[in-house]
């Protein structure tokens, strides 16, 4: 039922073989017009192009949108910030991403998952970049090796919304992401022109009633807009809008889905883009298996002291499932010790 589970293998002597092949180098070179080496792999928490991990709500929280992940030298010389979008370009393609510097890249290095496909985002088939050398064995694709350039991508604005109501059809922006939510859908959006009339626009995204209460506020100075669409007083909808990439967290928001009903301090909290009073933001997930989240872990290494991803997994249940984000804990503890050193 199960090929070779006896130990034999398919040769006269039934043993296994080990076939030598001759070491290349990669068919492609680095050039002044593509300087960088593009490496392409998978995620955690998805697997081939999301047809079925991308449907689920807790695997999507922890990366919910595709990213490339630069050196930071690299990013500061290129003029991208860290949250803005770039386009990453090879012969062959090109895509735009959210750009990241983790720390895990060398210099003159790109990483990119490849998850994300034309339902779960705008423009990020990362197939399409990769370079058509093929191994002549095993007729593999050079994955890990295609020469590239990375420039920042000019969006005039960016913003994120919250549907109970998933859209019909692909937003109207330049740049979009589609997250799976436990009670809603989450877009990540951003655009090359400037939102002259931002309310017509969400009001467009939304899939309102006539009777739908909204409410909005704005710092027209500040460039930020926030929209909230209310129906028999549930949440139906959250979106906002700013000049630049830095946004209120989503975490907190996409938890007032859940609710039955929404307070007056609620109401107040999405106009502040902040929980309210009592309120907590478990920032993005971490461990997957329990929800835990970054900002819960944070608090919780200091103020009990662990330091290691055991006295975590001990204390809060992070990582005592598939141990999956055991190497992200040792990275936040890590973190958490050079900021107590500064």
């Amino acid at each position: 039922p199960r090929l070779f589970a006896d130990g034999q293998f398919a040769h006269p002597d039934r043993r296994a073989r080990f076939v030598a092949t001759a070491v290349r180098g990669p068919q492609h070179a680095t050039s002044a017009e593509y300087p960088l080496t593009l490496n392409t792999g998978r995620l955690r928490d998805h697997w081939h192009t999301m047809t079925r991990t991308g449907r689920s709500p807790r695997l999507s929280a922890h990366i919910a949108e595709p990213f490339v992940d630069l050196h930071a030298d690299d990013a500061a010389r290129l003029g991208i910030q860290p949250g803005a979008l770039a386009r990453v370009v090879s012969a062959w393609g090109s895509v735009v991403l959210r750009a990241q510097s983790s720390g895990a890249m060398s210099r003159g290095e790109l990483f990119v998952p490849i998850h994300w496909s034309a339902p779960f985002a705008s423009d990020a088939r990362i197939g399409k970049l990769v370079n058509p050398a093929v191994d002549p064995l095993s007729g593999e694709p050079e994955f890990k090796h295609t020469p590239a350039r990375i420039e920042a991508f000019a969006a005039q604005w960016f913003g994120f919304a919250l549907l109970r109501a998933a859209p019909a059809a692909a937003p109207q922006a330049d740049w979009w992401t589609r997250v799976t939510g436990q009670s809603h859908t989450r877009l990540e959006l951003a655009g090359a022109l400037r939102l002259d009339d931002p309310e017509t626009w969400v009001q467009a995204l939304v899939a309102a009633d006539a009777g739908d209460e909204w409410i909005d506020a704005a710092d027209t100075s500040a460039g930020w807009h926030r929209f909230a669409c209310v129906r028999a007083n549930r949440l139906e909808a959250a979106v906002f809008l700013a000049r630049s990439p830095e946004l209120p967290s989503r975490r907190w928001l996409a938890e007032l889905f859940q609710q039955g009903q929404l307070s007056d301090g609620d109401r107040r909290a999405l106009m502040a883009g902040a929980p309210g009073q009592g309120g907590v933001d478990q920032g993005p997930i971490v461990c997957a298996c329990f929800g835990v989240g970054r900002n819960t872990l944070v608090e919780a290494i200091h103020r009990h002291k662990l330091q290691t991803p055991a006295a975590i997994c001990s204390c809060m249940k992070a990582g005592t499932n598939c141990g999956s984000c055991v190497p992200e804990l040792r990275q936040l503890l890590a973190s958490c010790a050079t900021a107590v050193a500064h």
